[in-house]
């Protein structure tokens, strides 16, 4: 089988997902952790309603990036899908602090005696500039817990680490955690969720179809309960 290449990146440093879709049955995925769930669960419905195989596999966003400025992969009728904003998640049963204002979501930071974060990913970039832009960065250095990318929720349900702040979407489907929902957003970032199509597919038509399906109304019921909110035009 020769293989026809459809990526996907975000309008914003982070979340990429980029896909080599074969015409006949085998499709790789390479995507930024922040999208996990949404990914997983869109990979395993477009499996349904064509047959190709999908095989995913993980990185952190700036190895992603790196991919795509090496041109391993390139960039061509890019098409946005939604956006991801940060969210923040406790130990399942753990008292839930008050995050909903400026001033709640700081008195948390610093009562608390821990912080995850995706040491190398862009939500995990922009919180701790974030903690330095409130004024609380010299503070809370003692607390912070930079974590991989594959492991930064998951560290919260142990127990180890009090909180984690990350990507809402890479939250959703971890047990063991409650989230407690988008910080305040005024101190919001928004990261894109896009896709593209290589301008040397072979199969551009299968790609376009890919590209088609994650923007449509089965991928919006998928992409909205886990916190991407869908592009509307």
């Amino acid at each position: 089988m020769k293989p026809s290449n459809v990526w996907a990146c975000t309008l914003w440093l982070g979340m990429s997902l980029m896909s080599h879709l074969a015409q006949a049955v085998e499709l790789k995925v390479l995507s930024g952790n922040g999208s996990r769930p949404a990914v997983i669960a869109l990979t395993q419905q477009f499996e349904k309603a064509t047959g190709h195989k999908v095989t995913v596999d993980f990185f952190v966003n700036p190895d992603v990036k790196k991919k795509i400025e090496g041109g391993e992969y390139f960039d061509d009728s890019r098409a946005v899908i939604g956006r991801i904003g940060l969210g923040a998640a406790i130990k399942a049963g753990a008292p839930k602090p008050d995050i909903s204002t400026v001033e709640g979501f700081k008195k948390t930071m610093l009562s608390i005696n821990s912080v995850a974060y995706p040491g190398d990913g862009a939500s995990g970039i922009y919180f701790v500039s974030l903690l330095d832009r409130m004024g609380i960065g010299a503070e809370m250095k003692p607390k912070l817990r930079p974590m991989p990318g594959e492991y930064n929720v998951e560290v919260v349900a142990t127990g180890t680490v009090d909180m984690v702040v990350v990507v809402a979407s890479r939250i959703y489907g971890v047990p063991g955690v409650d989230m407690l929902g988008l910080i305040p957003k005024e101190l919001q970032t928004w990261i894109g969720f896009a896709t593209g199509i290589n301008p040397q597919s072979k199969h551009a038509d299968a790609a376009r179809a890919l590209t088609k399906f994650l923007s449509s109304p089965p991928a919006d019921a998928v992409l909205k309960p886990i916190g991407i909110e869908p592009f509307v035009e």
